[in-house]
């Protein structure tokens, strides 16, 4: 082995020796908590719609290998969403068609947005990010009516 390839696997081992450390000593003597997975805390446990005002909801969705949960979501019309996307497993692209919604659905990590519905109709979502084998039939819908009285979820994880 030349000597600069020595010298290079010698840098290369001492800093991951060096990161390793620092994170533990991070870990340990700060008390600085990695990020970790939060879908198995609530409300990210189980489908989660509810309404916090008059066409005010707020929807917590978790992206599941290869699903959506929940899979539709039936609101009245001129609801406004508050929708916190996640992941359980891997990276996940959640879009909806016909509105400006475009999120990263990333484990460990809560992405927000609100969207208004004012318009009747099916607003379909899928997964924009590919993420395995199946991943073409990683989508949903927002079925927006007229005269819903109460908004529900449909839909489980695989």
């Amino acid at each position: 082995m030349d000597k600069s390839e020595k010298l290079a696997l010698t840098l290369s081992g001492m800093l991951l020796v060096l990161f390793f450390g620092a994170i533990m000593y991070a870990s340990v003597a700060q008390n600085i908590e990695v990020p970790t997975c939060i879908t198995d805390m609530e409300p990210f446990a189980t489908d989660t719609l509810f309404q916090t005002g008059p066409d005010t909801y707020e929807l917590q969705m978790v992206s599941r290998m290869w699903a959506f949960q929940p899979s539709t979501v039936r609101l009245p019309v001129g609801s406004t969403v508050d929708l916190y996307v996640t992941s359980q497993d891997i990276i996940h692209g959640f879009k909806v068609d016909r509105k400006n919604i475009n999120l990263m659905a990333i484990p460990g990590a809560i992405n927000y947005m609100r969207v208004t519905f004012n318009e009747p109709g099916e607003y379909l979502y899928a997964c924009h990010e590919f993420c395995g084998a199946a991943h073409h039939t990683m989508a949903g819908r927002f079925i927006i009516e007229e005269g819903i009285d109460e908004p529900e979820v449909e839909g489980d994880a695989l």
